[in-house]
């Protein structure tokens, strides 16, 4: 199989599972995708994406590269665009563990997450530009969000690639971490994003991406609606009562 799935308290772990193809991604891997984040538990508050071996994902099983005529193309792109969205905008946060090849379509993988965690081993690059083909399971939307439209121009054009530190720089993860510690580090902070309220975690996995795409007016009005949803929430209030108490902490602990 080319995933595998646990969990592990309140955090759903899936992990890429065929290190013997740096974790390539078959239309198989794919659906299974899909098929778990369909099949997520109502108490799970948080899910890690992990990967067996060396390498996170090298992108698309070229083993399965088939000749396909337009609309099959088309089709088979949405397929993708279907089952990255429900990790963009599914029921809780996701963090993915990067390490070694980040490339292609597992960059694409990587971008629909919402905190990602890169080992120094990670490195990223976009090859479809050398290969005659041009990305199609949500990178032209979704990496330049992260690193603006010229730098990724320059990865498909010229085949650059950025380790990962310059990935840190540049927004295509939140942490750097030493080999080895990816997926530590991925299940520690999915443990702290379990532990917010569910209608907070809510608001920034669902509303926030489409706030900030929003025109400014409209986007105002969605962030006020949604504060006032959340905060007259009974956990909202139990919280901040918690807090003015002195039982709740306070930026500065650790």
């Amino acid at each position: 199989m080319p995933l595998r799935a646990e969990r592990i308290d309140d955090i759903a772990v899936l992990t890429l599972a065929r290190p013997a193809k740096r974790n390539a991604l078959s239309d198989e891997a794919v659906l299974g995708i899909e098929r778990f984040f369909d099949g997520l538990e109502p108490d799970v508050r948080a899910v890690v994406i992990d990967a067996d071996g060396d390498h996170f994902c090298a992108g698309l099983d070229l083993a399965e590269m088939t000749e396909r005529d337009t609309l099959a193309g088309v089709t088979h792109s949405r397929m993708w665009h279907r089952v990255f969205e429900k990790i963009e905008f599914g029921p809780v946060p996701v963090v993915a563990a990067l390490k070694g090849a980040v490339v292609g379509g597992g960059l694409e993988l990587a971008a629909a997450a919402h905190v990602r965690v890169a080992e120094e081993s990670t490195f990223y690059a976009l090859p479809e530009g050398q290969r005659g083909l041009f990305v199609g399971g949500g990178a032209s939307v979704r990496v330049p969000r992260l690193i603006g439209v010229p730098r990724m121009a320059d990865m498909m054009l010229t085949g650059r690639r950025y380790d990962a530190q310059e990935g840190l720089a540049l927004g295509l993860s939140q942490y750097a971490v030493a080999d080895g510690l990816g997926r530590k580090t991925a299940l520690e902070l999915a443990g702290r994003i379990a532990q917010n309220a569910p209608q907070t975690n809510f608001a920034v996995v669902q509303a926030l991406p489409r706030i900030a795409e929003a025109n400014p007016r409209d986007g105002f009005l969605m962030e006020s609606l949604m504060a006032a949803i959340a905060q007259g929430t009974d956990d909202a209030k139990g919280r901040m009562q918690d807090f003015l108490d002195g039982r709740g902490k306070k930026v500065t602990d650790q």
